[in-house]
């Protein structure tokens, strides 16, 4: 995917589509500012939705967890997948209530998962999600063992057909509804990282110096 995913009837913006994006760029940009998505498929008639952590590399999302997880199962098994990301930046505040919402942006990818079988792609996998989470981390933590490889399964999506939904900007409100008497306008949220803490367990020396990498840390949402 060099500019653009497949804009696909299954993910097109129906609802406002002058809200909705198809070019990489902005789709990537979502991917990129988290490390969290919902991971949608069903199993029998039974649909499931499971939040999970993950990584991006070009055009494919890693996923990982353990090699028991059913939803890994069912996945590495052919089942249909929609993973979505939302980043919420603020909350909508009209003079009515039917107007108020929320300004976001979103991400939806449709598809169906691979297993990464392979020793190499596998590593380089675990080290895209771990560095999605934790900048810096992979080279400063162990690394898995074969112990820990054999128990964690990964899947590779393909980034191929996805649309991205996008709101910004002030309230829209009724023509009539600008005279009224009432305070409208936008209240921002964003995620901050707080200090960090130490495991009681590790030596004083050790604890009190946290890596910078952790000090710095910027929050999903401000990368």
């Amino acid at each position: 995917m060099s500019t653009k995913t497949a804009p696909t009837d299954r993910v097109q913006v129906k609802r406002l589509p002058e809200r909705g994006h198809y070019d990489a760029g902005t789709i990537h940009a979502i991917l990129d500012q988290t490390f969290l998505c919902h991971v949608g498929f069903v199993v029998d008639g039974q649909p499931y939705v499971i939040p999970t952590g993950y990584g991006r590399d070009g055009d494919t999302l890693y996923i990982h967890g353990s090699a028991a997880s059913r939803m890994l199962r069912s996945l590495a098994g052919g089942v249909a997948v929609c993973v979505t990301v939302t980043l919420l930046d603020g909350l909508v505040v009209a003079r009515s209530l039917f107007h108020s919402s929320m300004n976001y942006r979103s991400a939806v990818i449709l598809g169906t998962a691979c297993e990464v079988k392979d020793g190499a792609e596998k590593i380089h996998a675990l080290r895209v999600i771990a560095e999605q989470i934790f900048p810096g981390r992979w080279d400063d933590a162990r690394q898995p063992n074969e112990q820990e490889m054999k128990a964690t399964s990964v899947l590779a999506l393909e980034i191929s057909e996805a649309s991205a939904k996008i709101r910004t900007g002030p309230p829209k409100d009724e023509k009539e509804d600008y005279e009224l008497p009432i305070w409208a306008g936008l209240l921002p949220l964003r995620v901050t990282a707080g200090s960090p803490e130490a495991d009681p367990a590790l030596p004083p020396a050790i604890a009190k110096e946290p890596p910078q990498y952790l000090k710095s840390y910027a929050a999903p949402g401000s990368r």
